[in-house]
């Protein structure tokens, strides 16, 4: 007992009262940390270089959200008035102001004449040919829509030099025939792609039957809105200028549609 005495006052002589760094948690190893990291001269300089771009950035940000919100509030702040839209019945006695609008409704009357000169309360279709979409119209009311194939823009060229560009015309048009179960009359482009010889004009090789379905309309020039066999290409830009159609489409614009119908292609 006498010599655990001597040992035990032998340790607590060995801790010196306010010398820092003998335990954990004590001051001693933040300085020890602190003195590496200011002896790294490169880690430094990385780290300034951060935190300058991270306080240019900020103030770039603030910067332009100040011009964006702050500038225009302030001129309204300091304008001290807004424009107000006046009923004044000096200012609509002005002769200029009575002049322009005069010249509005002018205008306005015009395109209404307009307006009911294309829309008349016959029946009519109009036709786009970039989205390949059609519009069918009765009493100036839509009374039916969908997909539709125009002509393709490609071109054939003969080796004399002849050539077609398959388009479907634009512009303002109008029935001009209506024919049930109708055969298509090839033309000479139809044995030039095929890699044939055009036969004659009447030859029994033009004459197809069952490929335009079972109305078409005719609009001039050889176009024809009628039907087709190949119904997946709808809404494809693929044919050879007519209008493709599928069979319920055809069959209600060709019951809709008379003869002198408009047909309006775009």
């Amino acid at each position: 007992m006498k010599n655990d005495n001597v040992i035990n006052k032998g340790q607590q002589s060995d801790a010196v009262p306010g010398k820092t760094g003998d335990f954990p948690g004590e001051t001693g190893g933040l300085n020890s940390f602190w003195d590496k990291l200011t002896a790294n001269r490169k880690l430094v300089g990385t780290l300034r270089a951060i935190l300058f771009i991270i306080a240019t950035l900020v103030f770039i940000i603030s910067s332009i959200i100040f011009v964006i919100y702050g500038v225009p509030v302030l001129t309204e702040m300091t304008s001290g008035h807004k424009t107000l839209v006046t009923n004044d019945k000096d200012f609509r006695q002005n002769p200029a102001y009575k002049k322009q609008t005069a010249l509005i409704t002018k205008d306005i009357q015009r395109l209404s004449r307009k307006y009911s000169a294309y829309t008349s309360g016959q029946s009519y279709i109009v036709i786009n040919t970039t989205d390949n979409r059609f519009f069918l119209y009765q009493n100036k009311k839509l009374i039916r829509e969908g997909f539709c194939s125009s002509g393709s823009y490609t071109m054939l060229q003969t080796s004399g030099n002849k050539k077609w560009v398959f388009k479907t015309p634009k512009g303002k048009y109008w029935i001009q025939g209506k024919t049930t179960n109708p055969v298509w009359k090839k033309p000479d482009w139809a044995f030039v792609e095929e890699g044939l010889p055009i036969p004659s004009s009447n030859d029994f090789s033009r004459y197809e039957y069952g490929v335009l379905g079972d109305y078409a309309l005719s609009i001039g020039d050889g176009y024809m809105i009628h039907g087709t066999i190949y119904k997946r290409f709808l809404g494809m830009p693929v044919t050879h200028g007519c209008v493709r159609l599928n069979d319920e489409d055809l069959e209600v614009i060709y019951k809709t549609l008379n003869i002198g119908s408009k047909v309006y292609i775009f």
